[in-house]
């Protein structure tokens, strides 16, 4: 993994000086909150509910066994015990003092890690496919790439005020992992005929409040210019992005007020003049950066081990984490492991101080000291040897990282939500809990198959609710009653798309009741193996709709309609629509 060099020290160790002053004049009172929070969001901290919330920078996901226990020694030292992985493969920790802060940035210095742009509206933290350099479909590997678009951003003079937050992803598989289609930017490494490696770029994706898929804007720019590519979309959103208004700041809305033809006229004509500057990458700046990323020691060894086989037949709890949460490895006699962060009746995406102690140890004994944080708020072991798969599942189930749910129904992702953000309008964490209680059957789960439910608090979006098979998002709290709007056929990967709300909002103890029924939807209709998105594709939203809702139909309908009548169990009363 990527080591820093003289310039990242020099700008990490400057951070933490300046900040430590700033810090030092605010709690002395020579600076008010106006003035200091702008230089908080510089250094990734937030005020929420509680206190001040840090996000500390994971660049594309990936750390060392070192930095996983630092990140134990900040949640027991300055936190309550624990962190919260998020959707920028990132991690926060949301019960800080201000007057600790320094600290905690000092300690991160001393294992090459730091809390810059992780907020304000600049380039955040570039994201990627947590199975690089591993994954059997991995066409080119991009962490080299992801590196210097991490070094290229930083602190980019001519970006630190953009019009609005922006965000970069790129993957280099066959599948996309990374959700390239939902960034400002998305970046998929390809070849061409002749096996010249290039981009294809996506451009104006996003979430939020006006979700839109990303266009291509370019199918193929050569790996020399990607930079200065990348910086020509950043100078025409810089310069005709909407500043009068945050709502309708991103790129998404400047690429849909111009149209993709005429944004991309404006991004090439302004690249006539960077193309075949200083920021075109060389061999050499590419093969420095490479050999951050050589592959680690692997052993040569069989594919196939017997033993497994043996402990699959007399465990169902191991057979049952092998089919979901291991998988294959370019390397034979290797798998990729996922641990789980979504043990049932836990927090998603949290880890406890000693769990994250346990995956340092894990990583060390059994994976070449790295982990990857996923953007699905799990964490993987990228290398392991399959003889040691017995092993280590027995140790992480010591430490409840063994749920066998990866890509299933409780596989859940969700944002903090009220009970943490000032922005939220509706809790996520107990609705997750209650959602993953009431489907923990793994049988079932194995049934419905490969699905992905996603909760927001709030149309911000933090939980990619409008990017999950079934997304849920908070939209009201009236009368100490929250409520909440549930879409289906979203989906990220190759065939992105966003889900689309079935109807009028729910209460937050009917949501698991409406999630109930459309899987009884999806299990009528299905064919044979076919998974949840591919039936919402097929018969589309209104039978989902009419089954939820309960909704009356005529007789004629009725004869049209095999979903019309609802057994009295799953009597849910129709709501006129709130929203």
């Amino acid at each position: 993994m990527y080591r820093y060099d003289q310039y990242d020290y020099q700008i990490v160790r400057e951070r933490v000086a300046q900040f430590s002053d700033q810090v030092r004049r605010r709690l002395s009172g020579e600076l008010k909150e106006e003035e200091f929070m702008p230089l908080r969001l510089q250094n990734g901290l937030y005020m929420q509910i509680h206190g001040y919330m840090l996000r500390i920078a994971v660049p594309y996901g990936l750390i060392s066994s070192e930095q996983m226990r630092m990140f134990a020694h900040i949640a027991r030292q300055y936190d309550r015990g624990y962190g919260h992985f998020t959707t920028r493969q990132n991690i926060q920790f949301n019960w800080l003092k201000l007057q600790d802060v320094p600290s905690i940035l000092a300690d991160l210095a001393s294992v090459e890690m730091h809390a810059i742009q992780t907020s304000g509206n600049c380039v955040r933290n570039i994201t990627s496919d947590e199975f690089a350099g591993v994954a059997q479909d991995e066409v080119v590997d991009t962490r080299p790439y992801a590196e210097i678009l991490r070094q290229w951003s930083t602190f980019h003079p001519e970006f630190a005020y953009l019009p609005r937050k922006f965000k970069i992803a790129i993957s280099g598989a066959k599948e996309d992992r990374a959700a390239i289609y939902a960034h400002d930017i998305g970046l998929s490494v390809i070849k061409n005929a002749q096996g010249e490696i290039g981009f294809r770029v996506l451009v104006g994706g996003g979430l939020g409040r006006t979700p839109i898929i990303g266009v291509e804007i370019s199918d193929f720019i050569p790996w020399q210019h990607i930079l200065t590519y990348v910086e020509s979309i950043l100078r025409v959103y810089n310069q005709y992005g909407r500043r009068d208004n945050k709502y309708k700041a991103r790129i998404k809305i400047l690429v849909k007020a111009l149209g993709i033809d005429e944004f991309k006229r404006q991004v090439e004509e302004d690249w006539e003049h960077l193309k075949d500057g200083s920021g075109t990458l060389t061999t050499e700046e590419v093969e420095r950066v490479c050999s951050f990323f050589i592959d680690p020691a692997y052993e040569t060894l069989p594919n196939d081990d017997f033993k497994l086989n043996e402990f699959k037949a007399d465990s169902r709890s191991f057979s049952n984490w092998m089919l979901r949460n291991v998988l294959p490895h370019r390397q034979p006699g290797y798998a990729i492991v996922v641990l789980s962060m979504k043990k049932v009746g836990n927090v998603p995406g949290d880890a406890t101080a000693e769990q994250m102690e346990a995956m340092a140890e894990l990583a060390d004994r059994y994976s070449f000291g790295e982990l990857r944080i996923t953007h699905k708020q799990n964490v993987v072991l990228a290398d392991v040897r399959k003889k040691d798969l017995i092993s280590l599942w027995q140790e992480a189930t010591a430490h409840e990282l063994t749920e066998p749910n990866f890509g299933l129904l409780t596989d859940i992702i969700s944002c903090p939500g009220a009970e943490f953000c000032t922005l939220a309008n509706a809790r996520s964490i107990p609705l997750a809990k209650m959602i993953a209680e009431r489907f923990e059957n793994i049988d079932f789960q194995h049934d419905i198959g490969d699905i992905s439910l996603n909760i927001s608090g709030c149309m911000n979006a933090c939980g990619q609710h409008h990017i999950g098979n079934i997304g849920i998002t908070g939209v009201e709290k009236k009368d100490h009653e929250e409520w909440y709007q549930v879409s289906i056929g979203g989906s990220e990967g190759n065939e992105s798309s966003l889900g689309k709300i079935i109807g009028p909002s729910f209460s937050f103890n009917q949501v698991p009741e409406v999630i109930d029924r459309l899987l009884q939807v999806y299990l009528r209709n299905r064919i044979e193996t076919e998974r949840f998105i591919d039936t919402v594709r097929r018969i589309g939203l209104a039978p989902f709709k009419d089954y939820v809702y309960a909704v009356e139909l005529t007789e004629e309908e009725t004869a049209d309609d095999k979903h019309a009548v609802v057994p009295a169990q799953y009597d849910i009363p129709y709501y006129s629509p709130r929203f």
